[in-house]
């Protein structure tokens, strides 16, 4: 059971990686909290198609990277 657990863990730390890195680029939108241009900012906050569908898939694959974790920790 936990070699099934270490093998899963592992497909999922490198499918993770890469749609991290598929990500789009928000940290220029980011600086715009300091200088004040925030309107634009947060009104650019919505994700639609693509964007959303890898926005929900990092958050699934880094749930079951915790919870894979926290398993093989405790057997």
């Amino acid at each position: 059971m936990t070699e099934f657990l270490e093998i899963s863990l592992l497909v999922i730390s490198i499918v993770l990686i890469a749609i991290v890195l598929l990500q789009s680029n928000k940290a220029s939108d980011a600086g715009q909290i300091i200088t004040g241009g925030n309107e634009a900012l947060f009104g650019k906050m919505k994700e639609r198609g693509l964007e959303l569908f890898i926005s929900r898939l990092t958050l699934i694959l880094g749930l079951l990277f915790f919870l894979i974790s926290f398993l093989l920790f405790v057997m």
